[in-house]
């Protein structure tokens, strides 16, 4: 296969098409190797247009979904970003090469060192790698000018959107299957934040999130 051909052609004939025209965000999806972020035994996968396991029952996005997120994250320089589902540590090397600083959190502790040592051999080194329940975010470092959740959540949690700088932004896979879309909040104030439902997508759900009761007495 030839590698460079083939991230060529999944950035002209699956990305852009896609409505990812950020020349920032392809110039990006060019010079990062997401093979390197691909396990072993998939790597002949990594530029097609599918969702690839990870195992521990986890998998990458399509890179399609991936690109396009990316650009509606609209990351600056200065910002600390919260990703929420490492897996490879694909999205977290993007988002590090736009961001002042990423952190990562996987559930998963051996998702966690494949992360870590994917990050390392790309040699990106403002992104960390943190075994923790993302479904509860990182208070601690908290507030964040932007936090991404790689994956779906049947509805954003209160708790982390408290974890939002005043000016930042939360994106976010939202919904059940059939229908999810990706949603971008933003915080306006203490209590007032501004919701923008941006496309719809489907993609596999995070662990822990809480999903809300359908039953009705």
């Amino acid at each position: 296969m030839n590698i460079e051909q083939a991230r060529f052609n999944m950035i002209e004939q699956q990305i852009r098409p896609w409505n990812v025209l950020d020349d920032e965000v392809l110039h990006l999806l060019s010079v990062v190797k997401r093979e390197d972020f691909v396990p072993l035994a998939h790597k002949a996968l990594a530029f097609v247009d599918m969702e690839i396991p990870l195992g521990y029952g986890q998998c990458m996005l399509a890179p399609r979904l991936e690109a396009r997120l990316l650009q509606d994250a609209e990351v600056r320089k200065h910002e600390k970003v919260l990703e929420i589902g490492a897996g490879s540590g694909y999205m977290a090397a993007l988002l590090a090469h736009q961001a002042q600083r990423v952190i990562s959190l996987e559930i998963d502790p051996d998702l966690v060192r494949m992360a870590r040592a994917n990050l390392q051999k790309a040699g990106v080194h403002n992104a960390e790698v943190r075994q923790f329940d993302g479904a509860v975010g990182a208070a601690a470092e908290a507030p964040f000018d932007l936090i991404v959740l790689s994956g779906s959540v049947a509805e954003v949690p209160q708790s982390l959107l408290a974890q939002l700088k005043v000016g930042g932004r939360l994106l976010a896979i939202v919904g059940e299957e059939p229908v999810m879309r990706v949603t971008r909040v933003t915080r306006k104030g203490e209590a007032e934040f501004k919701t923008d439902k941006l496309w719809d997508t489907v993609a596999p759900a995070l662990q822990n999130f809480p999903v809300p009761s359908h039953f009705h007495f």
